[in-house]
């Protein structure tokens, strides 16, 4: 697997890692995360792609040639508490439903550690929806991840997870 830079030219394949995502949820009844509807055509989920495209934090894994998942690093999200010491904050991390079981997410997670790890900073973040089953939460905690602290976002239940690189 190779890790390489997001670029503009990924907003499209990115859009439609998030859509497979989308719907492999709704057809297991799991919609409260990211909703019913595609992101590939949604003028805001376009415009945050777009965003994480241009700020030198996306990173894209290509598996045999292919774009299988992508990272989104950078500054915390304005929703939850701010670090006591320098972070890496995982801001989006998705994998499309074609590559699951090969470890995508999980090789994203360890780049995004290593790199934490090279600018300094002891701690890595990330949040996650927590409602429903809680697959989601268990899955960073499979990752190296701990529970940290609950929050929500209105209605939207999350879970604030740390890891040390």
């Amino acid at each position: 697997m190779d890790i390489r830079a997001g670029k503009p030219d990924d907003i499209p394949t990115v859009l439609a890692m998030f859509d497979s995502a989308v719907a492999w949820l709704t057809a297991q009844g799991r919609t409260g995360q990211w909703g019913t509807r595609p992101f590939t055509g949604d003028p805001r989920r376009t415009e945050q792609v777009t965003r994480w495209a241009h700020s030198g934090g996306m990173r894209i894994a290509d598996l045999d040639g292919t774009s299988a998942g992508c990272i989104v690093v950078g500054p915390a999200h304005d929703y939850v508490t701010p670090a006591p010491e320098p972070e890496l904050y995982v801001q989006a991390l998705v994998t499309d439903r074609r590559y699951a079981g090969h470890q995508v997410g999980r090789t994203l997670l360890d780049w995004a550690a290593e790199e934490a790890r090279a600018r300094g900073a002891g701690l890595l973040r990330v949040d996650c929806y927590a409602g429903d089953d809680g697959r989601l939460v268990a899955y960073y905690e499979s990752c190296g991840f701990t529970r940290a602290q609950p929050f929500s976002v209105g209605e939207w239940p999350g879970m604030l997870l740390h890891r040390r690189p």
